[in-house]
């Protein structure tokens, strides 16, 4: 029980190697800076493997596991401990953080060896395990909410790694600013949730939330307020409609960093939230219906620009925006454990994705356009291989993770208590789409003929530092999802079973709040899995149509619907849209009201008005001060006069 009654080790090991690494990597050779940053990531995985075997001998009744370690603000009635809590939502992420980011670490050290601020950029890496750990364990609202923060930080920080660039400074700055607006809301939620519950740790607010009744959809009470409050947060940090555009320029970044922040970790944070919070969503309907629709429309409208990107990391940004909303599709129509099983497996191919992508990306010497690509698969064939299979598992193909957790969430959305069919269509064409992409990106990158200069760019395989990490991601983007694999033979879904605790009370409200719903058949989960694969293959085959059998038809068919095309290419104008209406605004009153008639006008009027008063006032008595006595004997009879009528005014 070691790990279990020291749960901050945990936290621990990642600070102290981001410490260690900030403070003394300077001075470092590589070799000792990757001992100190990857070493401690390495030694935070073991401990989790001890942690995990030691609660899995936990009985039922002491889960959840808290440590309560101290005090850490009071006021009146408000309290903060330094408390942490092991149950089974927290085993899987804890797992999905530190494995993938040790596996990303690792890949790190043969794709950075030669850019600079190499410590720098480790020690990052580090810090931003120990706050994403932070987020994860935290067993009340505002130790998750120093995670939540710490991670937008070190967010900020990697994406504008190369802050000599414009626009990686720009891009980092765009982040966590847009972030910072859904964390608004989020700051709102907590206090709300102060005033509502008297307490903010978990097992207080979800204890009270419990015996609470659940508000109708059309009823706006402080439950729903609360959580469309903390789903602002969700929104901002995964990156969903309408503070999405801060993900796809987050790309300015290494690419390890998009694979651990912005692929399998940071951007989950808010599935994490929502479905940390189930209790609350359970009982606020409107909110879940948010959620489902927020994660639906994102679903779909990130595919769509993702048919038309060129950039290869701009592709699978738009496909983990894409993703993430099914993830909220899935925990707004009550399906938690698959929004969590969807998190995990995703993490696993889409952090391949990524790295395999900075491994097409090292071969081609930085060249990211895949329209300058073509004809790879036999010169990095690793490479191929392993992304070949990340694309299979994302596009949902059978026996692969990415079909298991998918279809779980098509099938609730179909079927489930909270069954809703436009979101079921809505999520079935983003299927559709994404298996289109995804086959493009493909097809692009390691087929046909090569579209770059083969004498001044030499296409090499990455070193085993890199490949190793991919190997193990491709096994798991392959046997990763086989824990519901005995429920199409009629079996267990193992997974669900071990999160059922954790949403116990929601699955308990759902049964309740529909008694007529009953479990469908078992021949209608193969039938919708059936169609599920049926539309990826479709995907698939219109891929292989534009991009191997009619290479020269993506053209002419972006040319006909030259406007559509443009339109898409261009990410619907959002960004130039919200500089118009939101961005300029705000420069403008920040010049010519904030700036020229408060700080300007007001403010150094102000100051200096009354230096010029004491300047001016300094001028007059100054010439009072001539040295000439006449002047002096003049001044007194004045005064004495002055003084004389004074006195005899007051006496009258």
């Amino acid at each position: 029980m070691f790990i279990l009654n020291h749960l901050w080790i945990i936290l621990a090991l990642p600070l102290a190697g981001s410490m260690l690494t900030l403070l003394a990597g300077r001075h470092w050779a590589q070799k000792y800076v990757n001992l100190s940053s990857v070493g401690f990531v390495v030694l935070a995985f073991l401990s989790y493997c001890e942690l995990a075997r030691e609660f899995f001998n936990l009985s039922a009744a002491q889960i959840p596991w808290i440590g309560n370690y101290f005090t850490w603000m009071t006021a009146g009635n408000f309290r903060v401990d330094f408390a942490l809590q092991v149950d089974q939502l927290t085993i899987v992420m804890l797992g999905v953080v530190t494995f993938v980011g040790m596996l990303i670490h690792i890949y790190s050290v043969g794709y950075m060896a030669h850019e600079e601020g190499y410590y720098r950029f480790f020690a990052e890496m580090n810090l931003f395990m120990f706050f994403m750990l932070t987020l994860v364990m935290a067993a009340n609202l505002v130790l998750m909410f120093v995670g939540w923060e710490g991670v937008g930080l070190c967010s900020y920080l990697l994406i504008s790694f190369f802050f000599q660039k414009k626009s990686a400074a720009d891009a980092g700055k765009k982040a966590f600013i847009t972030t910072r607006i859904g964390d608004f809301g989020f700051t709102i939620g907590i206090l709300m949730a102060f005033w509502t519950f008297g307490s903010i740790d978990y097992k207080t607010m979800f204890a009270a939330a419990a015996n609470m009744p659940v508000e109708g959809m059309h009823q706006w009470g402080v439950l729903t307020s609360i959580c469309l409050l903390l789903l602002a947060g969700a929104v901002g940090k995964s990156a969903q409609l309408p503070l999405y555009v801060w993900l796809p320029d987050a790309m300015e970044g290494p690419t390890p960093v998009s694979a651990l922040i912005h692929a399998a970790t940071m951007v989950t944070a808010g599935v994490y939230m929502v479905a940390r919070m189930n209790v609350l969503f359970s009982h606020a309907p409107a909110a879940m219906l948010a959620v489902a629709v927020i994660g639906g429309a994102t679903a779909l409208y990130a595919a769509t620009i993702g048919l038309a990107q060129n950039d290869i990391k701009k592709v699978l940004a738009y496909s983990t925006i894409s993703q993430l909303g099914y993830m909220f599709l899935a925990c707004g129509v009550g399906a938690y454990a698959a929004g969590i099983f969807h998190l995990m497996t995703h993490a696993f191919f889409k952090a391949l994705l990524f790295l395999a992508a900075g491994s097409v990306i090292h071969a081609m010497g930085g060249q990211q356009d895949m329209q300058h690509m073509g004809g790879l698969r036999k010169k990095i064939p690793w490479t191929f291989g392993t992304m070949l299979v990340a694309t299979l598992a994302i596009s949902g193909a059978p026996l692969f993770a990415g079909f298991f957790s998918k279809d779980e969430i098509l099938f609730d959305a179909y079927a489930g208590p909270n069954a809703n069919m436009v979101l079921y269509v809505v999520g079935i064409s983003a299927a559709l789409l994404t298996a289109c992409y995804m086959f493009r990106l493909i097809f692009l990158t390691f087929y046909g003929k090569p579209r770059y200069d083969e004498h001044h760019v030499h296409v090499h395989e990455s070193p085993k530092v890199m490949l190793a990490p991919l190997v193990i991601l491709a096994i798991l983007s392959v046997i990763g999802g086989w824990f519901v694999l005995p429920t199409y033979w009629g079996g267990k879904d193992y997974f669900q079973g071990f999160l059922d605790p954790v949403f116990a009370s929601s699955t308990a409200l759902a049964a309740k709040m529909h008694p007529a719903w009953t479990e469908p058949p078992h021949s209608l989960e193969l039938t919708m899995a059936a169609i599920a694969v049926g539309v990826a293959f479709v995907g698939f085959l219109i891929a292989w149509y534009l991009y191997i059998r009619k290479p020269a038809l993506p053209n002419k068919v972006a040319n006909a619907f030259g406007p559509v095309y443009k339109l898409l290419l261009n990410k619907y104008y959002v960004d130039e849209l919200y500089g118009a209406i939101i961005i300029g605004p705000l420069i403008w009153i920040s010049r010519n009201v904030l700036w020229k008639v408060i700080d300007v006008g007001l403010i150094d009027g102000t100051v200096n008005g009354l230096a010029f008063l004491s300047r001016e006032s300094g001028v007059g008595l100054r010439r009072m001060q001539s040295g000439n006595t006449r002047s002096y004997a003049a001044w007194v009879v004045i005064g004495a006069v002055a003084v004389t009528v004074f006195f005899v005014w007051m006496v009258r």
